[in-house]
């Protein structure tokens, strides 16, 4: 089965200094019909204001991946980690048995674009954890790059999350497939541009969630830069 959710159904919040499309229920945007799918319990795409960001905050039991698509994200953490985020980062903060940071869009004046993105842990209580690692457009064009997994394949950053999370850049003629187990999830998110998903068209925004399908297959990108889960059920 597979379903169709587009950019325009997703909740949104506007705070002034931060715009905020939310593609699961979060804080104030509630709906019962898209709570998260598979252990995938976030993708949240904001746009923080020059100058302003997160305040300093905690989190529990929680992997939490930041995926910049603009701009430079300033993070630090009570785990003595300090970093700016870039285009081609991912970062994995492992939230475990508590950690508390902050995230801030220090230019003075460019917006930053980033995705924020929660997978359920596969148990509580983990000894909270930071990684960081660059993914050149080199190695996602045309192709699926996986830049998150359980065991830290490929060179990916390790989750303690039963999921993979890959990465492409697809134009014209470019194609790629994701073979799917028999009790996985798939799930598509196109960050931006356009691109056809398992025969579906699909632009910026737009997400497709696979369930009982053997495989992801993307082809007819145009300036598209996709997301793609393969996630426990």
């Amino acid at each position: 089965m597979i379903t169709l959710r587009k950019s325009s159904e997703r909740g949104y919040a506007d705070h002034g200094w931060l715009k905020s499309f939310h593609s699961f229920s979060f804080a104030d945007y509630y709906d019962p019909a898209h709570m998260g799918f598979g252990n995938l319990r976030v993708i949240n795409e904001d746009r923080i204001a020059p100058g302003t960001g997160f305040g300093t905050h905690g989190h529990r039991d929680m992997e939490i991946i930041s995926y910049v698509l603009e701009g430079g994200l300033g993070h630090r953490d009570s785990m003595g980690n300090g970093a700016t985020i870039q285009p081609g980062d991912v970062q994995r903060m492992s939230a475990g048995t508590g950690v508390r940071h902050s995230e801030f869009n220090h230019a003075p004046n460019d917006t930053t674009h980033f995705l924020q993105i929660w997978i359920l842990p596969d148990e509580a209580g983990v000894a909270p954890g930071y990684e960081q690692k660059h993914f050149p457009e080199s190695a996602k064009r045309g192709r699926l790059a996986l830049v998150a997994s359980r065991e830290g394949e490929a060179g990916s950053v390790k989750l303690h999350a039963d999921a993979k999370l890959y990465v492409g850049l697809f134009e014209g003629d470019e194609r790629a497939s994701l073979s799917l187990g028999e009790r996985r999830l798939g799930y598509v998110h196109v960050a931006r541009g356009s691109v056809v998903a398992n025969g579906r068209p699909l632009q910026t925004g737009d997400a497709l969630q696979l369930t009982g399908e053997s495989s992801v297959e993307l082809s007819g990108g145009q300036g598209a830069e996709v997301l793609v889960f393969d996630l426990a059920r």
